[in-house]
């Protein structure tokens, strides 16, 4: 059974960052354009993830939810199962909290409600994120929450008994050019996408980010939540560099006028 799904608009704000401030180290062409298919940047023998990024948005559209002059959505931020051969595989629970999310038109969606979005999501959000790569720590920065994640890369382990978290505890090391994350801890009824795909306490996730080139950035990402899920699933993001720019600070609650327009059941 595949759930339907109905979204609520959202506005966001233009894109006016530190606009057309050359980021260092970025290769670049003759014109002074960065050169997006160069060799990915390299440090202490692994590939540099660094950079703002952005998920690949849908294709602008000036009468849909992508307006060309604003913050475009990829298809993951509305259904993170976008581009799977089948649906998720919900639990039956899911099938129904997801259908009843469709009818309230998403309006008890934590993020709508200003609350912390969760791990996935940070890398979804149609803001920009900014990866920040130390020795022993990866860092994700998010203009949306304007807010942190941490990733150990210093060898310690998983926690046992984890205080749930929205994001989880996050643990990732090398496996040659790929750097693999495992993460724990979450809140149940963390939401994964905007129509209510579930995360919950028991909910492992394992992350692999592999950058090819200077200006592509793929995370592959596994699921495994046997009390929403049926089974282990995969999805795949493409993130693109947004070169020469940096984060804005975003406020959720900030002249915030829609919530009270909602018409959902």
């Amino acid at each position: 059974m595949k759930p339907a799904v109905l979204v609520i608009a959202i506005c966001w704000p233009l894109a006016a960052q530190w606009l057309n401030q050359p980021a260092p180290g970025v290769p670049r062409q003759p014109d002074g354009k960065p050169n997006l298919t160069a060799p990915a940047p390299r440090v202490n023998g692994h590939p540099d993830l660094s950079g703002v990024w952005q998920l690949e948005p849908n294709p602008c559209n000036p009468q849909g939810l992508n307006p060309c002059d604003d913050y475009p959505a990829g298809p993951e931020f509305v259904n993170l199962g976008a581009h799977l051969p089948g649906d998720i595989p919900y639990q039956p629970w899911v099938v129904d909290f997801v259908n009843s999310m469709a009818v309230g038109l998403g309006k008890d969606d934590p993020v709508a409600l200003c609350k912390p979005g969760g791990l996935v999501r940070l890398l979804t959000y149609p803001q920009y994120r900014k990866f920040l790569q130390m020795p022993g720590l990866f860092m994700i920065l998010s203009e949306r929450e304007t807010t942190f994640r941490q990733i150990f890369l210093d060898g310690r382990s998983l926690p046992k008994d984890p205080n749930p978290t929205w994001l989880g505890y996050s643990v990732g090391k090398w496996d040659r050019d790929t750097l693999v994350v495992e993460s724990v801890g979450f809140r149940d009824g963390t939401w994964l996408d905007r129509r209510g795909s579930q995360l919950t306490s028991a909910g492992k996730i394992t992350e692999k980010y592999r950058r090819p080139n200077v200006g592509n950035l793929e995370i592959e990402i596994t699921i495994d939540d046997p009390k929403a899920y049926t089974r282990p699933w995969t999805v795949k993001l493409h993130e693109i560099l947004v070169p020469d720019t940096d984060l804005l600070e975003y406020q959720c609650g900030d002249n915030e006028k829609d919530a009270a327009h909602s018409v959902g059941k």
